[in-house]
């Protein structure tokens, strides 16, 4: 089964760009990953954050990337939001963002 990635805006995915190139490059292989085998790949590559919210692990020498992702169609995941760790904790505010998108998502949906 395949399946697609899709960028909640250009936005999203432009931030993503941005990443420093070995960040991007751990980024891009979990995500082929998810494309062939579905996005529950688990610790530590990916971790359900509850309420559909989902979340990317990519580390590289370069730093630690974030990226929040849902799947609301079938075989389609959406990327919602990204940022570079800067603390141990995720930041509240991150959080935030994506679960706001999150809920214009699946508003859309309906």
């Amino acid at each position: 089964m395949s399946w697609t990635v899709v960028f909640y805006s250009p936005k999203v995915e432009k931030a993503l760009l941005s990443w420093p190139k070995a960040l991007q490059a751990k980024l891009l292989r979990i995500l082929d990953l998810i494309r062939q085998e579905g996005a529950n790949l688990g610790m530590p590559l990916t971790r359900a954050m509850g309420d559909g919210l989902f979340e990317i692990r990519a580390k590289a020498k370069e730093g630690i990337g974030r990226v929040f992702f849902c799947y609301v169609k079938k075989n389609e995941i959406i990327i919602l939001h990204s940022f570079i760790k800067k603390m141990e904790v995720t930041p509240k505010h991150e959080l935030d963002v994506a679960r706001k998108r999150l809920q214009e998502v699946l508003r859309d949906e309906l």
